[in-house]
């Protein structure tokens, strides 16, 4: 099976992700060969969702999407008209402003769901707050509605 390119071209970027910036998966007690392979799996499995989030999210984020190939490896990076372009913008055609990967993450994590108790019931009505379009596009992209509550 073909290994893709762009999974493992991040490889030790997004490790470094998970274990310390966007998702701080830290480590737990692995003094078992079970609880050992548990927390790789874990790993891998980070690193396989956040390469995914970062392909749906590239069209509200910096992320290069069409980054040009490198013909010599040693050579620096460089970017494409398109995220050349996004970066000189600074917002999308809907008016969005492009954020980092992390910084989606942040924005996503205002999305909060509410117990409000009105004056006189006896039950609490779960809310949850209104999504900018932002929010609504990247539940959008990886093709998720967003729910009020999880079962």
């Amino acid at each position: 099976m073909p290994v893709r390119h762009g999974l493992v071209r991040h490889v030790d970027r997004d490790f470094r992700s998970i274990k310390s910036d966007d998702l701080d998966l830290r480590p737990v007690s692995r003094r078992l060969e079970e609880r050992v392979k548990a927390h790789v799996l874990i790993c891998v499995l980070a690193c396989y969702l956040t390469w995914h989030l970062r392909e749906a999210w590239a069209p509200l984020t910096f992320t290069d999407e069409h980054p040009p190939r490198a013909r010599q490896p040693r050579r620096p990076a460089r970017r494409s008209a398109a995220a050349q372009a996004k970066a000189s913008h600074q917002h999308d055609p809907a008016g969005r402003p492009y954020r980092s990967f992390r910084g989606l993450l942040e924005h996503l994590a205002t999305l909060t769901r509410n117990q409000v108790r009105f004056a006189g019931a006896t039950a609490d009505v779960p809310m949850l707050t209104e999504p900018t379009s932002a929010q609504r596009a990247a539940f959008d992209l990886i093709g998720v509605p967003i729910l009020l509550t999880v079962k």
